[in-house]
C-alpha cells in the first residue's frame, strides 16, 4: 500500500498535532500486536483507512477519518495485563480511548464515533459514518497482519 506523495503530505498535515502530544507519543511503549506498538498500530490503521478509501473512490472527510483512526486505541496501558481493569478489554477500551482523546483534543462527531465503534461487530451497536466503517475494517486488516507477522520485524500493515 503505497499513498501519492499528495497523500502522504496530506496524512502528515493531518497527524502532525496529535503526534505532538506526549501522551499520544506513549502509545508507543505498549505492544499492540506482535512486535508492533500500540502508536504504530493506529499510525498504520490511519494510513491504511486513507489508502482504501482514496483507491476505491469513497467519499469521505478524509481529515477527521485519519483523525479517529489515530486516535481509536488511545486506551494507555499494556491491555494484555488485567492490573484490575473491569470488563475485558476488546469490549471496554473504546469508551477508555474515546474518554482519554476528549480529555486531550477537540474531536467532531465523527472521530468520536471512529473512536466508539471501531471494534464493531464484537461491540452491538455498529458505527455510523462509512468513515467508521472503513476504520473499522482497517483495524481488523491491520490487526490479522500484525498478529500473523506479514508485514516483517518491527513493520506494520502500512509498511511503517
Amino acid at each position: 500500500m503505497v499513498l501519492s506523495e499528495r497523500e502522504k503530505a496530506y496524512f502528515s498535515e493531518c497527524v502532525a498535532e496529535l503526534l505532538r502530544s506526549d501522551l499520544v507519543r506513549q502509545m508507543d511503549a505498549f505492544v499492540q500486536h506482535a512486535d508492533v506498538s500500540c502508536l504504530d498500530h493506529c499510525i498504520s490503521v490511519a494510513y491504511t483507512s486513507l489508502w482504501l478509501s482514496s483507491r476505491l473512490g469513497i467519499s469521505v472527510d478524509r481529515r477527521s477519518m485519519i483523525r479517529g483512526a489515530l486516535l481509536h486505541d488511545f486506551f494507555l496501558y499494556d491491555w494484555h495485563e488485567k492490573n484490575g481493569r473491569k470488563g475485558l478489554h476488546g469490549f471496554t477500551h473504546p469508551r477508555t480511548a474515546l474518554e482519554n482523546a476528549q480529555r486531550q483534543f477537540i474531536l467532531n462527531d465523527l472521530e468520536k464515533n471512529i473512536i466508539l465503534r471501531h471494534m464493531w461487530p464484537l461491540t452491538p451497536i455498529p458505527p455510523k459514518y462509512r468513515e467508521s466503517f472503513i476504520v473499522s475494517f482497517s483495524d481488523k486488516f491491520c490487526s490479522v497482519v500484525e498478529t500473523l507477522r506479514l508485514c516483517g520485524p518491527g513493520r506494520t500493515a502500512a509498511g511503517k
